[in-house]
């Protein structure tokens, strides 16, 4: 199955800190202005995750959710969340380690975007919400 975010090894490992340190985590893809577009990372339950939100997968274990309407600019892109020395500017759980998650992104295939369709034609969107 095709992913539509995923995380680098250097990702995966901050997280398993942050884990340790913070318990279960949820990440959020912020939609600009003053977070410059960063995922965030925040204690499970510190974010309130609204019915406008759309969950995107699992990043290390760890739900990753994003803006239903930020979500029809993405969806033709798997997000890769990296992690790059720098402070962010945000109340993201990394942001006292000295490092910032960052989004990349590749476009997905013709026959991915084929698979991703049937898929969430199967789960006719109840997970998702797109």
């Amino acid at each position: 199955m095709i992913e539509r975010v995923t995380c680098t090894g250097d990702a995966r490992a901050l997280i398993a800190v942050l884990e340790v340190r913070h318990g279960p985590l949820v990440f959020h893809q912020s939609g600009g202005c003053c977070d410059g577009s960063a995922p965030m990372c925040f204690q499970a339950g510190d974010f309130r995750i609204g019915q406008a939100d759309v969950l995107m997968g699992e990043i290390a274990g760890h739900p990753f959710f994003m803006a239903r309407d930020q979500f029809e600019y993405w969806k033709h892109t798997q997000l890769i969340i990296d992690v790059v020395p720098g402070r962010g500017a945000s109340f993201s759980l990394e942001i006292p380690e000295g490092v910032r998650f960052l989004t990349r992104s590749r476009v997905f295939t013709e026959a991915e975007l084929d698979e991703l369709d049937r898929h969430d034609q199967k789960r006719n969107g109840q997970h998702y919400g797109f």
